[in-house]
């Protein structure tokens, strides 16, 4: 784990922050809180976090509440469990909610209306509340989009949101993005919302309302599209793994794996075709420009390929490498091998209670005077309620009591 020194860890270390979200994409946003010192306090059912259970677990792990996911996206956080459909589960939740700088949470429209907590609620009880929430299709304080009460997960925003459509091998093949970007997107959005949201409340003396959904979210990240339509009339279509405005720009096969190469300058596109000993490539007036480069990009893509494929990945690092834009695509074994990770603590090590520790993805954000990082690992289910809530200034008594009453649903 980093060993970060405390008094100068995080440079929101003085924000607090109430996390009611579950699963991926709300929890992604309070993580990148937490990873800059935010103390974020996960409020949770008292069956937890759907995540918590997802796993996956290796078969040594005694804790089955800590797998591998919610060791990922929990780290730096606080647990309390409160059972917010009881009296004392919702005043413990307002005694919380009092002193904090922001809630977020990610339940489907109407749910916090229902538990009587709503954002007009729980403004009336903080002023300067940030209320930060991510759904689908968004909050009608926003927009009534008519697809407002719809489920939503990582794969409907990518559907939906336009990226999908531009994603896969040829135009017949729309492709999911690997990872969950459908939530983990629309989670940074929430995460830089809030912030603006805080940022002002500090010079307004009010908060507001933050409303992220998460297929405007993956709409904004393929802003090219919006523009490709609008101003050369086109719907785009996949493009495999090439650029369609650009050439040399894509994957290229390697004896061993791929590479990618992006050398569409001219002055890059003569280093390429030195160091592939592929001169006569620049002497072909198919490829003199970067405008006939792309016009005959099928041509000559196949032209590069044949070049690149007789080669390994580390001798065409060793040739490309420095010289113009390159990179080995790069599966996690050797990701976690490479000097450039290592030295930019991009795999970190966690604590994993009764067994060794889990390895997770490190904090991409680096801050020279307040530098965040992962210096805990993810909460047991409530291991903190008792803490936070005598922070939040309830006495024994009223403590026990939402103990007690979130026991009483199991």
């Amino acid at each position: 784990m980093t060993d970060t020194n405390p008094r100068s860890f995080g440079a929101l270390r003085d924000l607090r922050i109430i996390d009611l979200t579950q699963l991926l994409s709300g929890p992604y946003a309070t993580m990148m809180l937490a990873d800059q010192g935010a103390k974020v306090i996960k409020v949770e059912p008292p069956e937890g976090d759907m995540s918590r259970s997802a796993g996956p677990f290796r078969p040594d792990d005694e804790v089955k509440a800590l797998g591998g996911y919610f060791q990922s996206i929990g780290r730096n956080k606080q647990s309390v469990v409160l059972d917010l459909k009881t009296a004392e589960g919702k005043a413990a939740l307002i005694a919380l909610v009092r002193n904090a700088d922001a809630l977020v949470e990610n339940f489907r429209s109407g749910v916090m209306e229902r538990l009587g907590l709503s954002y007009e609620v729980l403004r009336d009880v903080n002023p300067r509340l940030v209320y930060g929430a991510i759904r689908g299709f968004g909050d009608v304080r926003s927009g009534a989009s008519p697809y407002t009460n719809w489920p939503a997960f990582d794969v409907t925003a990518q559907a939906m949101g336009g990226i999908m459509a531009v994603t896969g091998p040829d135009t017949a093949t729309p492709t999911k993005v690997g990872p969950g970007i459908g939530d983990i997107v629309p989670g940074m959005f929430l995460a830089f919302g809030v912030l603006a949201a805080i940022h002002r409340a500090r010079v307004a003396g009010h908060g507001q309302y933050v409303d992220i959904a998460m297929v405007d979210a993956i709409l904004a990240l393929s802003e090219r599209l919006v523009w490709q339509h609008s101003v050369l009339n086109v719907v785009p279509v996949p493009e495999g793994n090439h650029h369609p405005y650009f050439c040399p720009f894509g994957v290229y096969p390697a004896k061993d794996g791929f590479v990618t190469i992006a050398a569409m300058r001219d002055n890059f596109f003569e280093i390429l075709c030195k160091r592939l000993d592929a001169t006569d490539l620049l002497d072909d007036a198919r490829f003199a420009s970067e405008a006939s480069r792309v016009e005959n990009r099928t041509t000559l893509i196949e032209a590069i390929s044949s070049r690149t494929r007789r080669l390994l990945k580390r001798e065409l690092q060793d040739r490309l490498g420095g010289e113009i834009p390159f990179g080995p695509v790069m599966d996690i074994a050797e990701i976690v091998k490479d000097r450039h990770y290592i030295a930019r603590n991009m795999i970190v090590d966690v604590e994993q209670p009764g067994a060794r520790p889990i390895r997770i993805a490190g904090v991409p954000i680096k801050m020279s005077d307040t530098p965040g990082g992962v210096r805990s690992r993810s909460p047991l289910l409530g291991e903190d309620t008792v803490s936070c809530l005598r922070d939040a200034g309830l006495n024994d008594d009223e403590i026990n009591a939402a103990i007690q009453a979130s026991a009483a649903k199991n």
